[in-house]
């Protein structure tokens, strides 16, 4: 432990200690690592337990009354949390959710089945913190008293906050939190206060009602349901792509989308790929952090006019995990739902240098993400209508220059609930023996990357610029002695369209990544696999 958080804890220990006096109760509070476990994010659980272990450790050893853990939103978190304050103590322990402020889902129910878990829970006390006010928590508290026999925790905002001059503030008098807050105790909540927003003015004159004797608990019968009944959730129409795999060989084309507004050659690409036998054009998704239309628009607009589906690649690094879940299920209700999930390449090497990479998660979680969405719900658990549709396809670089790492991230992403594994463009056929073997043994379809090369200076580029390509010297030196630039071009449909050959033997599908987007070299390599 740093001397810096020593001193922190000593402090937060000492200080509440003198100000309530012997006859007050100090509890040694403890909340989330802010960051989200993996799958979904990069934080690995057990880094997350030590770190709940060293603070649990430093509190325990201070004159506390107890602990307080919260305002913890994911399951597993809190798992660990009371997994590791149970192994350095045994003082009580106040366990506080936050829940989501959404009608819709309070009425389906979500707190009460969060409740079995919780109630299953090595704590003495557990309940809903922070997030929303006391109207909305009277919901929350009446589910979860309706299904423990613990005592429940409930520690409201005063109402919804607001951004003023750089700062959040809240605008709810005491005297309206104090009285909106004794419906809480009417409601089951045995242990109140207040969180984020509160002042000192709002407490006092909650325990002022308190004191007036006037409150009368609501007489309660403890629920024996586990759940609250729900419809099934109907399943929604699967993709054309997800209808084929298995029972054809797929040929997927990549084309580029041109900066600004002008979209009509890749919609005549599209048409003419299409025509030729194509199954699915792929849309990138601001590659090598380029600045693009958005894939969801130029995805849109191909489907709707071309009539082929799309893989609309899905980068990270844009976006939030709150926009991550509302840019996908606006998807899915535009009929966009073959998906390639991807990182992104950081802002910092694209046109925009000083814009801001996000990655809440990565492609890992990204693919977790659209699972639960298959599932019907999203990571907070709450119901999203339907059983998404998405098919969910992830890359896999089998050139990459930490190979074990690159199969621990593809295993990781085939567990998380991949459908299709997409390879980086390759040269050589050896260089996915290895990558079919894994597959083969996953049972998940394979589409291998082509990328057909058009002149000697296009394989240089790649092969000594570009991380992850790998050119062997007898194909660079073969398109090096060619006489001209059409004679490269054609030499390199040439090998692409032998490497396409055997890979329809093999693999599911075939991934064609044509220069330029140029459809017309796709539509030659594809003559050798049609």
């Amino acid at each position: 432990m740093s001397n810096t958080l020593r001193r922190v804890l000593t402090l937060s220990r000492r200080i509440p200690r003198e100000a309530a006096g012997p006859d007050r109760l100090v509890l040694g509070a403890m909340g989330p690592s802010g960051k989200h476990l993996a799958p979904i994010g990069t934080l690995d659980p057990a880094e997350a337990y030590a770190a709940f272990i060293e603070q649990a450790e430093a509190l325990a050893a201070g004159d506390i009354d107890g602990f307080m853990l919260e305002t913890f939103v994911d399951l597993e978190e809190i798992q660990l949390a009371v997994k590791a304050v149970r192994s350095v103590s045994k003082l009580p322990i106040l366990l506080s959710k936050a829940f989501v402020e959404d009608g819709e889902a309070l009425a389906e129910g979500l707190p009460s089945r969060v409740t079995k878990e919780l109630d299953e829970l090595d704590v003495d006390a557990f309940g809903a913190n922070c997030v929303v006010g006391p109207q909305r928590m009277v919901d929350i508290v009446r589910q979860l008293a309706d299904h423990t026999d613990k005592p429940v925790i409930a520690f409201p905002t005063p109402g919804l906050p607001q951004f003023v001059k750089g700062a959040i503030v809240y605008d709810t008098s005491p005297e309206y939190f104090a009285k909106a807050t004794m419906q809480l105790v009417v409601e089951g909540a045995t242990v109140i206060g207040g969180c984020c927003g509160t002042t000192p003015e709002h407490i006092r004159l909650m325990r002022q009602h308190l004191d007036k004797g006037k409150v009368k608990r609501a007489v309660r019968v403890t629920s024996t349901r586990g759940d609250v009944d729900r419809k099934p959730l109907a399943s929604s129409e699967p993709t054309e792509l997800s209808q084929k795999l298995g029972k054809k060989f797929v040929i997927t084309v990549e084309m580029d989308l041109p900066r600004g507004l002008k979209v009509e050659k890749v919609i005549q690409g599209a048409r003419a790929l299409k025509i030729k036998g194509a199954d699915v054009i792929d849309i990138s998704d601001g590659a090598r952090a380029r600045l693009r239309m958005n894939p969801l628009s130029a995805s849109k607009l191909i489907q709707d006019q071309v009539g082929i589906e799309v893989m609309m690649h899905f980068a990270c690094r844009d976006r939030n995990l709150l926009a991550v879940q509302a840019d996908l299920l606006g998807a899915h209700a535009l009929g966009v739902r073959n998906i390639l999930a991807i990182t992104g390449d950081p802002a910092n090497i694209g046109d925009y240098p000083s814009a801001t990479s996000v990655f809440d998660v990565d492609s890992i979680g990204l693919v977790r993400i659209l699972s639960r969405f298959n599932e019907g719900v999203d990571l907070a658990g709450y119901s999203v209508g339907v059983k998404c549709a998405f098919t969910i396809a992830i890359a896999f670089n089998p050139l990459a220059h930490d190979m074990d790492a690159e199969i621990d991230r593809l295993k990781r992403k085939i567990d998380a609930g991949a459908h299709i594994v997409y390879t980086q463009p390759i040269f050589e056929f050896e260089h996915i023996e290895r990558t079919l073997e894994i597959c083969q043994k996953a049972a998940i379809p394979l589409f291998v990357g082509v990328l057909p090369l058009r002149s000697s200076r296009q394989a240089e580029f790649l092969h000594n610029e570009v991380p992850g390509i790998d050119i062997p010297d007898w194909l660079r030196t073969k398109m090096a002695n060619a006489p001209d630039e059409e004679t490269a071009l054609q030499m390199g449909i040439a090998e692409a369209q032998s490497l396409s050959a055997r890979i329809k033997k093999t693999a599911q599908g075939l991934y064609l990544m044509p220069p330029f987007g140029n459809h017309a070299i796709a539509e030659q390599v594809m003559d050798a696999v049609l």
